[in-house]
């Protein structure tokens, strides 16, 4: 049985291109076009198919990919996602992996790299190519002491572990027992120290470094 994907692109003849080429493989094909993360959700939403791997441009309207990706990784963490873009600076391919890309390409590969990368992406569970790793490994160091230099309080990591909850930042408060407003103060000091914006980024955060359990 082939490996089922969807893209998500808001230039909708690359779309189309792209999803004849793929269709044109052996292990792969297309179940549907998008042309931005709201409109992924609505098709989620509507037909219930489910894509084995994502394709996703990075530079859209309405919700981009740094949002749909973080969104993928909370809602359907067996969704591996890959970047198709055009962006291949240090900024935007750590900010994807962050939010859970598990590969990342620019939109000037080969079709036969791009089958390569899908069955890597398929079979790994990543995929990286050389020069994304080398961008990868120079951030590690980075990463590592960015983390160190981040200091989490305990109420804080118990305001990280509801942010996964679909519980309002009322109902947080409640179980915290403090004031909405103190919840507020835990979010904005969080989303200052780890450079986030967005409750869903915490929630991701949170995930992946162990603070949901």
């Amino acid at each position: 049985m082939k490996k089922t994907i969807v893209i998500v692109d808001d230039h909708i003849l690359i779309a189309k291109a792209l999803e004849g080429i793929i269709d044109n493989f052996n292990e792969f094909e297309v179940i549907y076009v998008c042309e931005n993360g709201k409109d992924l959700i609505q098709k989620f939403e509507d037909n219930g198919k489910i894509p084995d791997i994502v394709l996703l441009d990075i530079s859209m309207p309405i919700m981009d990919g740094f949002e749909t990706a973080a969104w993928l990784t909370l809602h359907h963490p067996d969704i591996k996602v890959m970047a198709l873009s055009m962006q291949g600076d240090d900024n935007s391919v750590i900010k994807m992996i962050k939010n859970g890309a598990k590969g990342y390409l620019l939109k000037n590969t080969h079709p036969k790299d791009l089958e390569t990368a899908l069955t890597k992406l398929n079979s790994d569970g990543f995929f990286y190519p050389e020069w994304a790793s080398k961008i990868i490994f120079s951030n590690l160091n980075k990463e590592k002491e960015a983390e160190n230099a981040v200091k989490i309080s305990d109420r804080e990591r118990e305001f990280l572990k509801y942010t996964v909850t679909e519980l309002s930042y009322k109902e947080i408060a409640d179980k915290m027992c403090c004031s909405p407003r103190t919840v507020e103060s835990y979010r904005d000091q969080l989303c200052d120290k780890l450079d986030l914006k967005t409750r869903v980024g915490l929630a991701v955060f949170a995930i992946k470094n162990g603070f949901a359990g």
